[in-house]
């Protein structure tokens, strides 16, 4: 019977909610955020960027390439790269940190990619009158848009155009839960693990870095 209404209540979530709870396990309990626990979040919100379909397909494999770098580097010794920023400091100290497949590229737009989704979230929260292209476009110019060059930003721009209907997008990720809420809660409690991020970046100083 538990078992039952565990799978009930599973069900009747929206799609955050696997993630919001994976969120309670990303930091150790000295306050360090732990590799794999962090990465698994940000898979758990693969199935989020599903639903946007093909206008976020770029976004999807941008952010599955740079989980799957990272964790393969974790899998080698899982011990020694325990810690989210051990594999970057390793990189820095080895003066191989900027290469375009080092894991710290690997992090830095990995993190920049949840920046984007964790605005376009808040917009679609506080601007209910806005269609999703306007919210992905605005969390677009706000996060990414900066660090990318001529042709990223052109082939986004282009994708923005094929967004989803808002209304039909939250139906389908709230599932039966309170969409609005886990939302809320999901950028509460995301944002600051990769503002963490963002600053520890930026002391090794790999948080500029841009694309070609």
């Amino acid at each position: 019977m538990l078992c039952r209404l565990f799978v009930k209540e599973k069900m009747e979530g929206t799609v955050f909610a696997p993630a919001l709870d994976g969120m309670k396990h990303v930091k150790s309990a000295d306050g360090v955020i732990l590799t794999k626990p962090f990465l698994d979040v940000c898979k758990l919100i693969l199935p989020v960027i599903d639903k946007f379909g093909a206008a976020m397909a770029l976004v999807k494999s941008d952010i599955g390439g740079n989980i799957t770098r990272l964790e393969n580097k974790y899998l080698t010794n899982p011990t020694k790269y325990e810690h989210l920023y051990s594999m970057v400091q390793e990189e820095v100290d080895a003066k191989t940190a900027k290469g375009s497949s080092s894991c710290t590229n690997g992090l830095l737009w990995l993190t920049r990619a949840m920046d984007f989704l964790v605005e376009l979230f808040r917009n679609l929260i506080h601007h209910q009158d806005w269609a999703m292209s306007q919210a992905c476009t605005d969390s677009y110019n706000k996060t990414l848009k900066q660090w990318h060059g001529w042709l990223a930003s052109s082939s986004f721009t282009v994708a923005m155009k094929l967004a989803p209907d808002r209304t039909k997008f939250l139906e389908v990720v709230g599932g039966k839960g309170d969409v609005n809420s886990d939302i809320e809660k999901f950028c509460a409690t995301f944002a600051p693990f990769l503002e963490e991020n963002h600053k520890f970046l930026a002391s090794v100083g790999m948080d500029g870095l841009k694309s070609s």
